[in-house]
């Protein structure tokens, strides 16, 4: 298993979902639209966009679907940003993040971010919410040619950091980030939110409801001892 018998020396958090909640507000944005139009949009449906990039997301496509006619797709895209940036902005950091973030530095751990957003939606977040300087590295779908469930964001922040897949551990939220963790090697830890709680996470090494709840050092413990444990 990655991670086992090594020493870990970085923490490779997600973005969107993990450090601050963008996906339930998204999902409540497109809700709203689907039922101004009378279509239902279920958790099922939408949980295959689920932390992959926002290119590759297409709901104006699936609800043209649903309707059997075109609909102004620049229009309610508009719409969406609109309402979903109202909500992103009272949207805080999520629990244990930054608690999270000054434990792995205390243990002289480096912080890296994988992210399947662009590098300037992470960043202005980030400066936001007054965390613009916390991280070592910063990999983001500008960075790669595949986002996530592919490996290519976490192998990216693994070469910028000079670390190994079994020198760091990957702290995610969704389906497709755990799986671009655990394809690139790295002992991942799920974090889900209220939208991905309902998602399928048992391909991480482990799930916790919030990182206020476990701290870093007994994380890196868990990902450095588990060739003892089986």
């Amino acid at each position: 298993m990655a991670g086992c018998g090594q020493t870990i020396r970085g923490v490779i958090f997600d973005f969107d979902g993990l450090i601050l909640d963008t996906e339930v507000p998204a999902f409540r944005a497109w809700q709203e639209i689907y039922a101004r139009h009378g279509v239902s949009l279920r958790l099922e449906k939408w949980a295959d966009f689920v932390g992959r990039a926002p290119e590759t997301i297409d709901p104006c496509g699936e609800l043209e679907m649903a309707l059997g006619r075109p609909i102004d797709r620049e229009k309610l895209h508009a719409e969406e940003l609109a309402r979903e940036a109202q909500l992103i902005e009272a949207e805080p950091v999520r629990p244990g993040v930054s608690a999270a973030i000054a434990d792995a530095r205390r243990l002289g751990l480096a912080v890296a971010i994988a992210s399947s957003s662009s590098r300037d939606w992470v960043l202005g977040h980030l400066d936001r919410l007054g965390l613009g300087s916390s991280f070592n590295v910063i990999r983001c779908s500008d960075d790669v040619l595949r986002t996530k469930p592919e490996p290519d964001l976490y192998l990216a922040a693994l070469s910028a950091l000079g670390l190994s897949a079994a020198e760091a551990i990957a702290l995610e939220d969704s389906p497709h980030g755990v799986a671009a963790a655990k394809r690139a090697g790295l002992y991942c830890v799920a974090v889900p939110n209220d939208l991905t709680r309902h998602l399928p996470l048992d391909g991480a090494d482990r799930v916790v409801s919030s990182l206020a709840e476990v701290a870093v050092g007994e994380l890196v413990s868990e990902a450095e001892g588990c060739a003892a444990g089986g």
